[in-house]
């Protein structure tokens, strides 16, 4: 199967080629839901350990995963997702943090970035957009969460700003792939998100939104990220955008779809050592 730039390697993986240019050893991959132990409703491969599975079970699914992605689990750093803004610089140091056990995780923190070789950064979904950053003169990388509350927050911005203050990073100089995540179409939300959204809005013509009721709106969360990351400098070639809706195609799970009780898909980015 192929979805886009998407390619799915195994039964449990989807890799991308969007920065297949920047770096051969640079590994970018999205989980499906298939090809694991889990059981209902978490079937079959949940990488979540926080969505009260089996933790023996999910930490067997991530080992498949380790398996498919040439990344061992002790080269896993994940974060404990609080739909927030926070990202933070991992180190060889954080290796293993948030691999195994949730206790272990980095708190409070939905950005990871790195310029280490050797490192997997993680990230868990179920309809939010993951964020894939790429400063390749730097051989810098991240990953955000980005539901509604973080976009909002504003939290591609905020790992534009660290690279640029840390590295001399210019946002056109990042490319930017947007993963999997919800469509519009299935991303009713109220009026009280759309006020936030609103506030934090480029000057532009067109609305990430419509009306489909009074107080009530489709919200394109992708396209809504899109927009503020060419706000913030990003140059529209270097922004590659996935179609694939996560309620719609049954290779995801879908926080909405399963109405809250469903599995993790992770996104992963890592520079692989070179050989």
């Amino acid at each position: 199967m192929k979805i886009g730039q998407w390619q799915q390697t195994s039964e449990r993986l989807l890799t991308s080629s969007a920065f297949a240019s920047i770096d051969p050893n640079l590994f970018v991959g999205f989980s499906t839901r298939y090809g694991g132990v889990s059981q209902a409703p978490y079937q079959s491969l949940n990488l979540g350990l926080h969505v009260d599975d089996s933790e023996a079970d999910v930490v067997e699914n991530r080992t498949r995963i380790a398996n498919d992605s040439g990344f061992p689990l002790h080269a896993w750093v994940g974060s404990e997702q609080v739909h927030g803004a926070n990202v933070l610089e991992v180190h060889s140091s954080d290796q293993g943090k948030g691999a195994m056990t949730l206790d272990s995780a980095i708190p409070g923190t939905d950005g990871l970035y790195t310029r280490e070789r050797g490192i997997l950064l993680t990230s868990l979904y179920a309809d939010c957009v993951p964020l894939y950053f790429v400063a390749d003169s730097h051989s810098l990388i991240g990953v955000c969460h980005a539901g509604w509350q973080g976009t909002v927050k504003q939290i591609g911005r905020t790992m534009l700003l660290e690279w640029q203050s840390k590295y001399g990073i210019k946002p056109a100089d990042v490319h930017v792939l947007i993963g999997p995540s919800i469509s519009p179409e299935h991303y009713e939300v109220n009026q009280p998100v759309i006020d936030q959204v609103e506030s934090v809005l480029p000057l532009m013509n067109e609305k990430p939104f419509t009306q489909t009721r009074p107080g009530h709106y489709l919200l394109d969360l992708r396209k809504l990220n899109q927009m503020l990351l060419l706000n913030e400098g990003i140059l529209n070639e270097h922004i590659h955008m996935t179609k694939a809706c996560t309620f719609v195609d049954d290779t995801f799970f879908s926080h909405r779809q399963a109405q809250g009780k469903t599995g993790r898909m992770m996104s992963m980015i890592g520079f692989k050592k070179d050989e």
